[in-house]
């Protein structure tokens, strides 16, 4: 069927962190804003997905849920499908989200006092984890060349070599600079953490939202050495608008690895809900169709971001995504401090992005806007804007 994404949606009264009138208030300064910030769409879910969710709805019991065979094999096809990834559904484990997911990894596997690299400018929660974990972050910061961001290999051997460093978080596709990780990337990089003990934990929720040509490579795909030193973190929440629905699928391959943080999990007692093992179903199985039309259209909406900076914007630079549905902009040439450019934003153009200082060291120039969008809000936001930062000489 034929969907429609520039259809306007009113999110206002749904309990919506991303339209909260409350939050925007608190924490943007104007309930008027328009919401450009959060990592979810203003897209409807596609129809198989609603539809079981009815279903499941008018059953009328929802007592406690489980990992089903269906719910585990679900997850099993998509990654053959989709990566050419052949996993076992046994190396599954369920967390409700990436974050908590995360969070359970840190305490499992490093001690108070530990380091764990990531790569700033990285979405801001890995930082969060690390430190409420008791550990601390070693930062192997991201180099912007011609437009685009590289690993830097000689500091992240550096890192690693640190008896003290027990993980790495790799984000792949990078939230927010949006790289696709080449496999001759993902190589060196693990190659570097097994020669020095380093369990690379690999965030790929974004995986399934790449523009061609790029291809997403799951890390644990790479060689089964890779694989026997990775925890792949994967969800159908990004790709298919379902985070309120709390669920990922954690990829654990190495037996030992995978019991260890089982049992972390035992002690909380968590299995997916009624509705996110429903949902899970059904996206895997039959949402394909509404991704191959997504995908279009926010190629489309990426096109329109390029072509409306180079007309009105053409001091702000665009990083182009090569995944996601999250754009990286650069206002370095406006010479503005972090806050300064913040108060442009939210005080001026009344538009609530995240500020890129949150993402770490690196990202102090930018704003990461959000164009999983219809149209009409997308431009609405863009030319409130460029009409503020006009005034900026």
């Amino acid at each position: 069927m034929k969907y429609d994404f520039d259809r306007i949606i009113d999110r206002r009264s749904t309990d919506s962190v991303k339209w909260s009138e409350k939050l925007l208030q608190n924490r943007f300064g104007n309930k008027e804003s328009i919401p450009m910030w959060v990592a979810d769409m203003d897209f409807m879910v596609a129809e198989p997905i609603r539809n079981a969710l009815i279903e499941r709805a008018q059953h009328g019991i929802f007592g406690y849920g489980q990992k089903s065979d269906e719910f585990l094999e679900a997850a099993v096809n998509w990654q053959r499908k989709r990566n050419d990834w052949v996993i076992e559904k046994e190396w599954i484990l369920f967390t409700p989200g990436v974050i908590p997911a995360l969070n359970y990894i840190v305490e499992t596997f490093c001690n108070r006092g530990d380091k764990v690299i990531i790569q700033s400018p990285v979405y801001y929660p890995f930082s969060r984890i690390i430190k409420n974990n008791g550990c601390h972050i070693a930062n192997n910061p991201l180099i912007l060349t011609n437009g685009k961001y590289q690993m830097d290999f000689s500091k992240l051997e550096e890192l690693a070599c640190d008896s003290r460093t027990k993980l790495m978080i790799l984000c792949s596709p990078h939230n927010p600079v949006g790289r696709v990780w080449t496999e001759a990337e993902l190589r060196q990089l693990g190659e570097i953490c097994i020669r020095n003990n380093v369990l690379v934990v690999s965030d790929e929720i974004h995986s399934d939202l790449v523009y061609p040509p790029n291809k997403h490579i799951p890390f644990g795909k790479i060689s089964e050495e890779f694989a026997m030193n990775s925890i792949i973190c994967t969800s159908p929440s990004k790709t298919f608008n379902l985070a309120g629905l709390q669920l990922s699928n954690i990829i654990v391959p190495n037996e030992r690895i995978r019991q260890e943080l089982n049992n972390k999990l035992q002690t909380i007692g968590i299995d997916p809900n009624s509705f996110a093992a429903v949902a899970q179903v059904a996206a895997y199985n039959h949402g394909e169709e509404w991704l191959e039309q997504l995908l279009a259209y926010l190629q489309d909406n990426l096109r329109f971001i390029e072509g409306f900076i180079n007309e009105r914007m053409p001091r702000v630079k665009l990083v182009k995504p090569e995944a996601t549905y999250l754009a990286w902009l650069d206002f370095s040439d406006y010479g503005l401090t972090p806050q300064e450019l913040q108060a442009v934003m939210r005080e001026k153009a009344k538009v609530a992005l995240d500020d890129g200082y949150i993402f770490g060291p690196g990202g102090e120039q930018f704003q990461r806007i959000n164009f999983a969008c219809p149209r009409a809000i997308l431009e609405k936001a863009l030319e409130r804007i460029a009409n503020s930062i006009d005034d900026v000489k």
